[in-house]
């Protein structure tokens, strides 16, 4: 199966300071976390601003095609049960 996005629901997590939501992988759930830091190097929304829970997902939200590019890149080299997006995935 291919990881799929069907529901585009997405929150902040304060503990983790990151954006997350669920991937799908035919009937299995896979968690995903992506951290402010990677939104705020490429998100219009954070840059040179304090980051904030609307700011953070608004941020997703205008990247969520790359973010769902990234999950599914990392998805496809090793399939686990959750993830967490940095920096570093938006080289």
């Amino acid at each position: 199966m291919t990881l799929s996005f069907p529901n585009p629901s997405r929150s902040f997590d304060d503990e983790h300071n990151a954006v997350r939501f669920i991937g799908h992988d035919g009937m299995s759930q896979v968690r995903f976390l992506v951290e402010t830091g990677a939104l705020e190097k490429s998100g219009a929304e954070l840059r040179g601003t304090a980051p904030s829970e609307a700011k953070c997902l608004a941020a997703f939200d205008s990247m969520r095609t790359s973010i769902y590019d990234a999950e599914r890149k990392a998805y496809s080299h090793r399939r686990r049960e959750s993830y967490t997006l940095t920096a570093a995935n938006f080289g």
